[in-house]
């Protein structure tokens, strides 16, 4: 790595430096989160944190293959597309398609101070004003992402006594949970982690590879975009495993987080009232196209879905509604099944770095009594991803309120009951327990430990 390159990877985050430093110097042994006093839900020495996300945007374990081709997804990517597609002859064209993140949406609510369901359409009139031709909402992969959980969670389940590393299970839809587990915890966790692939990834292949034959169109000719309220999301888009060799295609050519593509709007002068109201496209066409969301705080709800369904088929109680308990702090949370006093069930949620090392601490003493584990690396979940919650550098904690509100009156649907997942299921995949649908849906996470920089050691 050059030293231009290390003097900006320093410049970009301090703070992450001199913790990373301290620790070095302090012979790589980590505080343990436990015994640090909790005050208000923020630990003694909160002014130090050092937030996954803040871990990650150093960049000092991202290689610097890595680092080119996260660097490359920015909104020039996006605008060299755009102006290529007006210069050069249409049979060069690249049909562009933007996928949404359901928790990007209220930010734009909030900020034209519509509804989601108007917030949506007046963000896709905007994508379509630009040169942008379908716009789709990802939650319908979320629901896939969902599913294919639920389904490896009860598999667990049922091998548990045989399997030590069949329990507890990590979701898998965070990138910085999943680089953090990959790069410093490795096999530790890793073995734990669910294979199912997260919403975005899904969406990459259901874009590229069904979307595409739909539109009579190869792989390469899409220009797949995803708007997320997570930088991190960048960093997933560009793994190995979701990289075509044989096309020379992603399943996602480029990220822009919920922020960016405001600053386009603000950079070409856009008000709220010169935006159509453009209804989003269908996978399928003609499926109802209304939104919804799943159950949960502001992220996919994968635990909620889980518990529910885990209930139902494990123990044949229905769960109407979820308790949860907070431990720690909000973002240390627990659910918990009971039947005549027993304990069937306990799974937690743990959003945060800090929370994250609790868990892990625990882990490593076999002090973790859950059978699922709902990790995320920003506190307060996907709504608080950097990438839409951040003002000069903070959480601006009215704008998650905010934004907590508007999503929250979004209409609930169980995966289950949504037609489009049963069609794609079988005209898609040729089935739910496919070879298909073990390879689009799911990937592999692997020890990365030993590509982990010396100073990155924790």
């Amino acid at each position: 790595m050059s030293e231009v390159s290390r003097a900006k990877r320093k410049e970009k985050c301090e703070n992450c430096t001199k913790q990373c430093n301290k620790k070095q110097a302090d012979g790589g042994a980590s505080p343990d989160p436990e015994r640090e006093e909790e005050v208000n839900g923020q630990s003694e020495g909160s002014q130090q944190q050092l937030l996954l996300s803040a871990c990650l945007s150093c960049e000092g374990c991202v290689s610097e293959q890595e680092s080119l081709k996260i660097s490359q997804q920015n909104l020039e990517e996006v605008e060299q597309v755009l102006e290529l597609n007006k210069r050069c002859d249409a049979s060069k064209h690249r049909v562009l398609v933007a996928s949404v993140c359901p928790q990007s949406l209220p930010f734009f609510a909030v900020k034209f101070g519509v509804d989601v369901p108007e917030a949506a359409q007046r963000l896709c009139g905007f994508l379509k004003s630009i040169g942008v031709q379908f716009v789709l909402d990802t939650t319908l992969a979320a629901g896939f992402s969902i599913l294919e959980t639920q389904k490896e969670f009860i598999q667990r389940y049922r091998r548990r006594h045989h399997d030590s590393h069949a329990l507890p299970l990590f979701t898998s839809s965070c990138p910085g949970w999943i680089r953090y587990a990959e790069r410093v915890l490795g096999s530790l966790v890793t073995p734990h982690i669910c294979t199912a692939r997260s919403p975005q990834q899904i969406m990459g292949g259901l874009v590229k590879d069904f979307f595409s034959k739909q539109q009579k169109l190869s792989p390469e000719k899409l220009f797949h975009l995803v708007v997320a309220p997570c930088f991190d999301k960048k960093l997933e888009a560009v793994r190995e495993e979701f990289y075509n060799s044989l096309m020379e295609t992603r399943d996602v050519d480029c990220v822009l987080t919920s922020k960016e593509i405001y600053h386009l709007m603000e950079q070409r002068k856009v008000s709220l009232e010169e935006l159509d109201s453009v209804p989003l496209d269908q996978v399928l066409g003609e499926a109802d196209g209304a939104l919804v969301r799943h159950d949960g705080r502001g992220s996919e709800g994968f635990l909620e879905h889980v518990f529910k369904h885990a209930a139902k088929e494990l123990f044949g109680l229905d769960v109407q509604e979820v308790t949860y308990k907070t431990l720690r702090n909000r973002d240390f949370q627990e659910v918990t099944l009971e039947r005549d006093g027993e304990t069937l069930l306990q799974f937690a949620a743990v959003y945060g770095f800090r929370n994250i090392q609790t868990l892990v601490h625990r882990m490593r003493k076999g002090r973790v009594p859950y059978q699922l584990v709902e990790v995320l690396s920003c506190p307060g979940g996907c709504l608080s991803g950097r990438g839409q919650s951040e003002e000069a550098g903070r959480v601006d904690r009215a704008l998650v309120q905010q934004m907590e509100e508007v999503y929250s009156s979004l209409p609930v649907r169980l995966p289950e009951l949504n037609p489009a997942l049963k069609v794609l299921y079988q005209d898609w995949l040729q089935g739910q327990d496919s070879l298909q649908t073990s390879k689009l849906l799911h990937t592999e996470y692997r020890n990365q430990t030993h590509s982990q920089p010396p100073h990155m050691q924790w």
